[in-house]
């Protein structure tokens, strides 16, 4: 079971509140409201590595990433882990778990230092009652969840390896942002969970980008040079992979 790490805010830290105004999902709530859920909200750091939950733990909280990259995965039968979604900054995890208040349905783990606010289930939900426009919101975050997972599963399905990792990789980037903000701390065993191929033919597929220059790969982290290369492999279609 995950040891929670929980902080406060001090001096020269950003201010509570504004996080709230400035995260996708709540700066649409009045001033007051805001400052109502800022009164429930927790900080914590967690250095890169650490198990932030553990699947069947207590869903006792929402948890919202102000920075860093968190992995969210499942344990397979042979004990391989599953990813199901790499999490960035100013997006959220656990709303499943908060709203039916049963146990966790997967692990996350901080890919990087992380900074995470967390509000507990027991403040959320009398909130939620009073909010039903932020109830909407957290349903059409379920929503595209669900669209993603869909999608995921179709990938694994239909799509070769190379469509696979193309498409995985362009999701876990900004494909408009400067080459060198296009950057994601992953390892490579990391990216074969993700696409579910073994390391092995993932990283000789990533190893043919690299030569051509599409992508450079460091211990521990891809940045995608040319995404426009990368898009065209994942607008192949979904040929079925013969490998």
């Amino acid at each position: 079971m995950a040891v929670p790490i929980t902080r406060h805010a001090t001096a020269g830290e950003p201010d509570k509140l504004a996080l709230l105004r400035n995260h996708s999902l709540f700066g649409q709530l009045p001033p007051a409201a805001i400052e109502h859920l800022g009164s429930y909200m927790k900080r914590r750091k967690l250095p890169r590595g650490s198990t932030i939950f553990e699947k069947d733990d207590p869903g006792s909280g929402l948890m919202g990433i102000l920075s860093g990259s968190v992995k969210i995965s499942v344990p397979s039968a042979d004990g391989r882990d599953i990813v199901l979604n790499i999490m960035h900054e100013g997006e959220i995890s656990g709303e499943i778990a908060l709203l039916d208040g049963h146990p966790r349905t997967a692990d996350a783990t901080a890919m990087t230092d992380c900074e995470l606010m967390v509000i507990e289930r027991r403040d959320f939900i009398p909130f939620l009652r009073s909010q039903p426009e932020l109830a909407i919101e957290i349903i059409k975050t379920l929503c595209s969840r669900l669209r993603r997972t869909t999608d995921q599963v179709q990938d694994l399905t239909f799509l070769n390896l190379p469509t696979r990792l193309a498409k995985a990789l362009l999701r876990l980037v900004d494909t408009e942002a400067p080459a060198s903000t296009r950057k994601v701390t992953i390892t490579q065993r990391e990216i074969s969970q993700i696409i579910g191929r073994s390391r092995e033919s993932t990283n000789k597929q990533l190893s043919i980008w690299a030569k051509q220059g599409w992508i450079r790969l460091e211990r521990g982290a891809v940045t995608v040079l040319r995404p426009d290369k990368i898009a065209e492999v994942a607008a192949e279609g979904s040929e079925l992979d013969s490998s």
